[in-house]
């Protein structure tokens, strides 16, 4: 383990997070599928790019909170904490179709309002210049150099945002920008052919079908 003091001799070593602006990207990602670590996957690429110093926004579109699941999950304070990272969740409380007394009306409504603020943050990445550095705790609308879109493939297969917004969104993204989509157990045919990346996140064994519920630090 490197000690703090001599971080700076290990060339493996830690360095303090600057503004940076990445050289290659622009890709469009797809991660579905009915295993755990959809989201898992694309948080630890937001922290990967926000430790070289580039900027990235997190928009979640369907984590609202269950009754097995706290509120303020760890990603959030963890994100909280690192620079060049923000996120914000227009999930409603509870999920939607699962009869648990959420109103599927709302869920729709957040969804729809998600995706109006992710052609937001779009449009203004557009209007900014990608290949150079964001201030590290800069407002989102200025401009991001990843956007993840969490859950919006799920959104979309459930018909709660339409399916030919999210193509539009792709085809207007400017060309720096990494656009990172998770979320949904079918096969969402409308993004494959527009995305650079798509990873299939196969289920072998969960413990969920042994009973085991959420648990804090894994799921939450």
């Amino acid at each position: 383990m490197t000690d703090a003091t001599d971080a700076a001799d290990d060339p493996l070593g830690p360095r303090s997070i600057e503004p940076g602006a990445p050289e290659e990207f622009g890709l469009v990602q797809v991660w579905w599928g009915d295993g755990k670590g959809k989201t898992t996957a694309a948080l630890g690429m937001a922290f990967r790019a926000a430790g070289h110093g580039y900027r990235v926004h997190v928009l979640q579109f369907m984590k609202g909170g269950t009754s097995t699941v706290e509120d303020v999950r760890g990603e959030y304070n963890a994100m909280a904490a690192m620079p060049a990272l923000s996120y914000e969740n227009a999930g409603h409380y509870g999920w939607h179709g699962f009869m648990d007394g959420s109103e599927d009306d709302e869920h729709e409504a957040r969804a729809q309002g998600a995706m109006a603020r992710a052609r937001a943050l779009v449009e203004g990445t557009a209007d900014a210049d990608c290949s150079t550095p964001f201030p590290l705790d800069g407002d989102p609308d200025e401009g991001v150099h990843m956007l993840v879109l969490d859950e919006v493939l799920y959104a979309a297969n459930r018909g709660l945002v339409d399916p030919d917004d999210l193509i539009e969104l792709i085809d207007d993204k400017p060309d720096g920008l990494e656009l990172v989509m998770t979320g949904g157990h079918d096969r969402p045919e409308y993004v494959i052919e527009r995305a650079d990346l798509v990873t299939e996140v196969g289920k072998e064994r969960h413990p969920i079908e042994a009973g085991q519920g959420a648990r804090k630090g894994t799921e939450f």
